[in-house]
């Protein structure tokens, strides 16, 4: 088991170096969705590790690693490449916080005690972010129709997107070195109980729609942004508190 989950965390890794590559070479649709599917190998490979009966330092060290390279490294670049032509200061800064904020939540996830994170994870998970960040570009690369009331900007539009992006970036900093509990799947597992293994073909079926009407991007971006804002207040009712 703990063979095939370095397996899987390793093909993590090449996906996020993968996307560096892609995003170097201006390929950015390529990019993001490398990102994306680094997000899904590590969720497989998290899943086959809870499955060993003794768990592995090498694994959750190796994970984290990758993490940095795959959530991290990989959506900065990404950013940074899409939307700059030529360098800029305040991005370079505040894409270089994002990958701090990101060693530094994933540095307290390896020295946090097992019985903290029974049900959740302290700060975003670096996974998250880094997909919430490549559906974000992947929505405007696509140029995807995304709903935006009347009365706020265009905040896809060439003007805002630098802006939008850099806020992002900022929340999304945050939210990883901060308090905040978020969802993880075990605390899933409880709150859906025998209902867990709906979650798959319902989330399967969500992404088939979301091709179906070419808008993949907002499809993965919203599912994201549900885990982002919902899954708080969830870890709070199931912790009683």
């Amino acid at each position: 088991m703990n063979l095939l989950a370095n397996i899987l965390t390793n093909l993590s890794l090449f996906c996020g170096f993968i996307s560096i590559i892609l995003s170097l070479e201006r390929h950015f649709t390529f990019a993001a969705w490398a990102i994306i599917i680094s997000v899904i190998f590590d969720g497989i490979d998290g899943q086959i590790a809870r499955r060993n009966p003794i768990p592995s330092a090498f694994g959750k060290e190796l994970d984290s690693l990758v993490d940095v390279v795959a959530f991290g490294i990989a959506p900065s670049v990404l950013g940074y490449v899409f939307i700059y032509d030529h360098f800029h200061v305040i991005a370079a800064l505040l894409l270089f916080s994002y990958l701090l904020c990101s060693v530094l939540r994933l540095a307290k996830y390896n020295i946090t005690a097992k019985e903290e994170l029974a049900n959740c994870f302290i700060g975003l998970p670096t996974t998250a972010s880094g997909g919430i960040l490549a559906s974000f570009l992947l929505i405007y690369r696509r140029k995807e129709d995304m709903f935006i009331p009347p009365f706020l900007p265009d905040i896809l539009s060439p003007q805002f997107m630098p802006i939008t992006f850099l806020l992002l970036v900022l929340i999304l900093s945050f939210l990883m070195v901060s308090r905040v509990r978020y969802l993880n799947l075990d605390g899933l597992k409880k709150i859906l109980g025998k209902h867990i293994k709906l979650t798959v073909p319902i989330f399967l079926i969500l992404l088939i729609l979301a091709g179906l009407t070419q808008k993949f991007g907002i499809g993965l971006f919203t599912l994201f942004l549900i885990y982002l804002i919902f899954s708080p207040f969830v870890v709070k009712r199931l912790n009683g508190s």
